[in-house]
């Protein structure tokens, strides 16, 4: 690993700050994707921005319908959150099988969205949650900020600072992990919102990385049941074709995991 600057940022704006100084800096949020790339020596960032210690980006709010998650909170406090499963167990379901102990312990919320995996767990619930991504300078809907594999919205100096979105009436997500990785194949977030409008997101399975599939979320606020989407169709040219699977075997996991994703919503 090459030589860095490590720095812990008290605020955002101290963070800011602490990148404006840095020749190469990056922000770093639990770091469970950066620090491995740098090992490899495939990143050499100059200085390291530490965000995990800002407190106020930190912990889960839960006011009548709204649910707000700050984006430094670590995936097992997402996993085991008693007052969040009252409202959306959908979400903490999906967070108690990120990874393993270590990387639910280390890993956060806010960074796994700004590093947007194609293969990444929450990208799918925010899509499906119809979340807004607070940040340091705005707030961003959700199907505005992811905007391709490894990319999104932010701007250099723009950090997440948390997520919010109205708790559902129905949800739940299911993945078919990687079983070296745990990394999601195809991974499919439904959810049934209050307004009785459905929405699904997808990841793991996408060339172009997390996508909303419009066609089972029709079907879905039509009729909310597996059976609803037993027919849609998931375009194999738009899908990830290598070792772990081909782009026919994606397309039917996305179906197959949709299903299950219903069934277990109940």
């Amino acid at each position: 690993m090459y030589n860095t600057n490590y720095h812990r940022a008290e605020s955002t704006d101290d963070a800011i700050a602490k990148l404006g100084a840095s020749d190469d800096g990056k922000f770093v949020s639990g770091g469970q994707t950066l620090i491995p790339t740098m090992k490899q020596r495939l990143a050499a960032p100059s200085d390291l921005i530490d965000l995990c210690h800002i407190e106020a980006m930190k912990g889960i709010t839960i006011d009548g319908n709204q649910i707000t998650i700050g984006a430094a909170t670590c995936h097992a406090d997402v996993a085991t959150s008693k007052e969040l499963a009252a409202v959306c167990p959908a979400i903490c379901d999906l967070a108690s099988h990120i990874g393993d102990p270590h990387v639910r312990n280390m890993g956060t919320i806010g960074g796994s969205i700004a590093n947007n995996d194609p293969a990444a767990d929450y990208p799918s619930a925010m899509m499906a949650l119809n979340a807004q991504i607070m940040t340091n300078k705005r707030t961003i809907d959700t199907d505005d900020f992811f905007t391709g594999m490894f990319d999104t919205a932010l701007e250099e100096d723009e950090i997440i600072t948390a997520v919010t979105f109205p708790a559902p009436a129905k949800a739940a997500y299911s993945k078919f992990p990687n079983p070296a990785s745990r990394y999601a194949m195809a991974g499919v977030f439904v959810a049934k919102l209050k307004n009785g409008m459905a929405r699904v997101g997808v990841t793991g399975a996408g060339s172009d990385g997390v996508f909303r599939h419009e066609g089972m979320e029709e079907a879905l606020t039509s009729d909310w049941s597996a059976d609803a989407i037993a027919d849609a169709s998931v375009d194999e040219g738009d899908m990830l074709s290598d070792l772990h699977g081909d782009a026919a075997y994606r397309a039917n996991l996305v179906k197959v995991m949709a299903k299950r994703a219903v069934e277990k919503a109940g």
